[in-house]
């Protein structure tokens, strides 16, 4: 069984990380949210047969590379749910 890499952090440690990764997904969340609106755009003024289906890439890829991001915080949320801090 793989050990938590989580569990030798004191509690301060512990909540900087987490509020580190929280604002680094706010942040990429909110980057999705411009990508998607300026793709939205783009579709609306050229039209969709005049685009390349290349140009929906960061949309479909974007939510796969924030995974190990999603995954790291679901983590230390549960440590901190395991500390009861």
């Amino acid at each position: 069984m793989k050990k938590n890499i989580y569990s030798d952090l004191t509690d301060e440690q512990l909540l900087k990380k987490r509020n580190f990764f929280k604002g680094i997904s706010i942040a990429f969340a909110l980057i999705f949210i411009v990508a998607i609106s300026i793709l939205l755009y783009l579709f609306v003024t050229k039209g969709f047969k005049n685009s390349s289906i290349v140009t929906l890439l960061p949309i479909f890829m974007l939510p796969i590379t924030l995974m190990p991001l999603f995954i790291n915080f679901s983590l230390i949320h549960k440590e901190i749910k395991s500390r009861k801090i």
